[in-house]
């Protein structure tokens, strides 16, 4: 019995960002959308929904820390409020450069997808 396998784009520079669903299936609708959409449109569409995850991420783990009191870099001490944010920013760029939560992924699909719809109506 013969194999066949499916041919689908992805961008090069990220596992996180390819043409599978979440069951692990070729998302058929993405790969058409990607043949339609330029790769410098692509890549723009990719830092885009990083950033957004990131920006996300950024606030999930200021509420993570916001309550915490006492010493050391956590606390309530004076100037740890700064140093924490900068903290927290590093930690949310650095983990959806990683690969995120899936936000990322989601986000890119949706403006691969609505771009892609404006080029065939334009």
């Amino acid at each position: 019995m013969q194999t066949s396998t499916i041919n689908t784009p992805r961008l090069a520079n990220s596992s996180a960002f390819s043409v599978e669903s979440r069951n692990g299936r070729p998302d058929f609708d993405l790969a058409s959308a990607l043949q339609k959409v330029s790769p410098k449109q692509q890549a723009r569409a990719q830092k885009t929904a990083t950033d957004f995850e990131a920006m996300f991420l950024n606030s999930m783990f200021s509420q993570m820390t916001s309550g915490l009191k006492g010493e050391g870099p956590f606390g309530d001490t004076p100037g740890t409020g700064v140093w924490r944010s900068m903290l927290t920013e590093q930690y949310s760029k650095n983990f959806a450069n990683a690969g995120g939560v899936g936000v990322a992924s989601e986000v890119y699909r949706t403006l691969i997808m609505q771009q892609a719809k404006t080029i065939r109506t334009a």
